[in-house]
Formats: structure tokens, sequence, C-alpha cells
């Protein structure tokens, strides 16, 4: 479910709720029981997973290239 973070126009507190996506638009009351809420528009962060080790001849390999482990230096 997605976490919304609200703001309450009444008495300016800030909170959280876990809401189903179909009720993404409605506005449940802050902790202090006022029902003038708006939602807020959050941010967020990602990261993206490094890139795979690849051989030089350019076959993706498991744990790295060790100098002939992945088979595509010649002896």
């Amino acid at each position: 479910m997605p976490l919304y973070e609200f703001r309450c126009r009444s008495c300016d507190a800030v909170f959280e709720r876990r809401l189903p996506h179909d009720a993404r638009h409605d506005q449940p009351a802050c902790p202090a029981g006022h029902t003038d809420t708006v939602r807020l528009l959050s941010s967020f962060a990602t990261t993206r997973a490094a890139a795979a080790p690849v051989a030089s001849c350019g076959a993706p390999v498991p744990g790295g290239c060790g100098g002939g482990g992945c088979g595509c230096h010649a002896g």
C-alpha cells in the first residue's frame, strides 16, 4: 500500500497515511481530528544496481573475470 504525506490546514501538522491505491484521493483527518487536510507532493530517491562485471570478450561474468576463469583468455 502506498504511503502518502498530508498537512493539516487547521493546525499545520504533517502526517503520513497508508492508503489503498483506489483511495489515493481521500483526505484523511489529522491526528488532532481536523478534516481540512491536503496531500503533499513527496519525493523519494532510487538507486540503480551496479552493472554486472563483463569479460573482455563482452560476456557477463558472475563474480568478475579473474584472468581466464571466464574462458575468454587463451592459455
